[in-house]
């Protein structure tokens, strides 16, 4: 199957972050989004509270690099999941006392169904492993939610994401084996 079908194929793909606490949070959520986007998600919802400097780093990152994820915050998470079941949804919640992802990324990437991945910080409420369709672990130790939804991303996408070119970037990365080089798609470059 072909990068576009893939994508065609999971065209709602979302990463519902839950549990962010605005003075400790602010750079792993921000993280969740980049990664949320880096890999294929079509959106990225910012559960219960709203943090425009999250909002604000997504934007801009959206802004020069490309793309168009759908963002949003401060709605109700377990509302939204309830929602999302109700339009015909699965929710996929990512924790490490869940199954192992080699056990059921089968039967996730075979379904047509929208996606809606759940990623928590601290104490995930009984709520989210009681409506989720699937509770999916990325092993069964402690890790990063960060790493856990770039693997889960990476297995449910086979690994072409990491293809994926942005529509209306105003700069592209040049693969380099030293240095950093980066053109403007404004018909400027620069190299660092």
């Amino acid at each position: 199957m072909a990068l576009s079908d893939l994508i065609k194929k999971y065209e709602k793909v979302y990463v519902l972050r839950i549990g962010h606490r605005p003075e400790r949070d602010k750079r792993i959520t921000t993280h969740v989004g980049l990664v949320a986007r880096a890999f294929g998600a079509n959106g990225f919802i910012l559960a219960d509270i709203c943090d425009e400097s999250v909002m604000q780093s997504l934007r801009k990152v959206i802004e020069r690099w490309g793309g168009d994820m759908y963002i949003e915050c401060g709605v109700s998470g377990k509302s939204y999941v309830k929602n999302w079941k109700r339009i015909g949804g699965e929710v996929i919640h990512l924790t490490m006392y869940g199954l192992h992802v080699d056990d059921v990324i089968g039967a996730i990437r075979e379904s047509p169904r929208p996606k809606l991945i759940v990623v928590g910080a601290e104490k995930v409420p009984p709520f989210y492993y009681e409506e989720a369709d699937y509770n999916v672990a990325i092993g069964n130790q402690p890790h990063s939610e960060v790493a856990a939804l770039a693997i889960f991303l990476d297995r449910l996408y086979q690994g072409r994401e990491l293809h994926l070119e942005f529509p209306n970037a105003r700069a592209r990365i040049i693969p380099s084996p030293r240095g950093k080089k980066v053109v403007s798609l404004e018909n400027t470059s620069s190299t660092r």
